[in-house]
């Protein structure tokens, strides 16, 4: 698509813990850095977590690593149970795949990882009409919510969870498909962010205006052995039903839009 929707998108893959993880990052980031990925930080992360029985949240500090583009377009966040390629410049799943799996061979080389537990998928799309159109005429009927014609819709959400059939090394996957529709800037949702990238500029919102983001997450999980073909073809199969979601969400309009050239002002 010359006009495509996507503004953010990872693929995740989470392996057995490498509580030693710290002493093989210096290896790790010296090959990224060879494949671009120059910008590098190591932060520290805080979760408050309340357990059952407890009275006192337990403080849990994690630390993971962010080797970045220098564009900022694209970059990869490790920790000590599992590596993220994610970008705000999307191309083709044909780019796309390879990072993860060329970045993935490169902590296997060094750490030696037992197996995979989780592989994953997910993108952020963004419904933007123009001025003279509005946001259902992109959304399919059933994504519409409530309308009693007040002033302003300001927030909804719409989730479904489905079983989904993939292949080769694990057979059953979960897909998520979230329809949020507000009036505010183009964010994130909760828990996920962008650590060091920019989006790109028709994604820079000035001014909150009326909009949906479509949010599509597909994973399996289960012993996945280190046959990095066969995970290709699993991550290709994760990334074709959630390519079906999407078409099977948005209208025949939004495709004519997506499909042409980038509109000016939009």
């Amino acid at each position: 698509m010359k006009n495509a929707p996507v503004y953010y998108a990872l693929a995740q893959v989470q392996f057995n813990p490498i509580v030693a993880m710290e002493k093989y990052v210096g290896d790790i980031q010296d090959e990224l850095r060879r494949k671009g990925y120059t910008r590098f930080e190591r932060r520290e992360n805080t979760q408050l977590q309340l357990g059952q029985g407890q009275t006192e949240p337990q403080v849990n500090r994690t630390v993971s690593w962010l080797m970045n583009k220098e564009d900022k377009t694209a970059g990869f966040i490790l920790d000590t149970l599992s590596l993220t390629f994610h970008t705000t410049h999307y191309a083709t799943k044909q780019e796309f795949i390879p990072e993860l799996l060329d970045g993935l061979e490169i902590v296997h080389n060094i750490v030696k990882l037992e197996q995979i537990n989780r592989l994953g998928l997910r993108y952020l799309d963004a419904v933007l009409p123009s001025a003279s159109e509005n946001v259902n005429e992109y959304l399919i009927d059933q994504l519409h919510g409530i309308n009693f014609h007040s002033k302003r819709l300001d927030y909804s959400y719409h989730e479904s969870v489905f079983e989904t059939e993939c292949q080769p090394l694990v057979a059953t996957g979960k897909l998520i498909a979230r329809v949020i529709q507000l009036t505010s800037s183009l964010g994130y949702p909760p828990g996920l962010s962008p650590h060091g990238l920019e989006p790109m500029d028709r994604f820079i919102l000035k001014q909150p205006r009326p909009h949906a983001v479509i949010d599509t997450d597909h994973f399996v999980e289960g012993r996945i052995p280190l046959e990095f073909e066969k995970i290709s073809q699993q991550l290709s199969s994760l990334h074709d039903a959630l390519k079906k979601a999407f078409a099977a969400m948005t209208t025949n309009h939004a495709k004519k839009v997506w499909l042409n050239e980038p509109r000016n002002g939009d």
